[in-house]
């Protein structure tokens, strides 16, 4: 895990996280000589499965009460 202080993550903050990005390593960033933030790979979800056609179906009609079953053609 690397320390850098402030002054130097603030001239080199996009070098900083490139590098993190890549090597996946933790930098610490300190102010005098005290760890204040920590900087991390970040975490990649895998898409999930539920809810990825939310808002893509319309609901039409009555869904609460259905038609009598003879009406429908079951064979």
């Amino acid at each position: 895990m690397e320390k850098i202080p402030a002054a130097k993550f603030k001239s080199q903050c996009l070098a900083v996280m490139d590098k993190v990005s890549e090597t996946g390593q933790t930098v610490i960033i300190t102010k005098h000589g005290k760890p204040v933030v920590k900087v991390v790979p970040a975490e990649i979800d895998a898409d999930d499965i539920f809810g990825f056609m939310a808002g893509k179906a319309k609901i039409v009609g009555d869904i609460e009460t259905s038609e009598p079953l003879s009406d429908w053609n079951l064979q």
